[in-house]
C-alpha cells in the first residue's frame, strides 16, 4: 500500500486568483462527469485552463482533473464552467438512472456469475 500524500488545497489567495474570486460554478459538474476538450490551448490562456484542455484530449472525469491539477473539486468546477461557456470543452453527464427495461435480465446475470465462479 502506498503512503497517502496530504491533500494540497492550495493557498487561499492562490485559489482566489485562479477562480477570479468566484466560489461557485454556474454549471453543475458531477464528480464523474466526463469532460472532453474541443480545442487546443492558445497562447496567453490561463495555465490551469490550458492544462485542463491538455488533460481532456480524451474523456476525463472531473475528479481525475482535480487530482491531476492538485486543486479542490470546487475550484476545478469553476474552471470547467469557464471553458464550457467559451465552448472549449464538452461535458458528458452520467445518466441519472436506468429504466427497468434497460437493465440486463437477472437470469443472464446469474449465468454470467455462475460462469465466472467456474473459472
Amino acid at each position: 500500500m502506498t503512503p497517502r500524500r496530504p491533500v494540497d488545497t492550495g493557498a487561499p489567495d492562490r485559489l482566489y486568483t485562479v477562480t477570479g474570486g468566484r466560489s461557485r460554478a454556474a454549471d453543475s459538474f458531477d464528480l464523474v462527469t466526463l469532460v472532453v476538450s474541443e480545442s487546443r490551448p492558445t497562447p496567453g490562456m490561463q495555465s490551469e485552463h490550458a492544462r485542463i484542455l491538455e488533460l481532456c484530449s480524451h474523456p476525463t472525469a472531473v475528479v481525475e482533473i482535480a487530482a491531476e491539477l492538485s486543486l479542490p473539486v470546487t475550484v476545478v468546477r469553476i474552471l470547467l464552467d469557464d471553458l464550457h461557456v467559451m465552448g472549449r470543452i464538452t461535458a458528458r453527464h452520467p445518466r441519472v438512472a436506468a429504466s427497468h427495461s434497460e437493465l440486463p435480465d437477472s437470469d443472464l446475470l446469474k449465468e454470467v456469475l455462475h460462469g465466472l465462479r467456474k473459472l
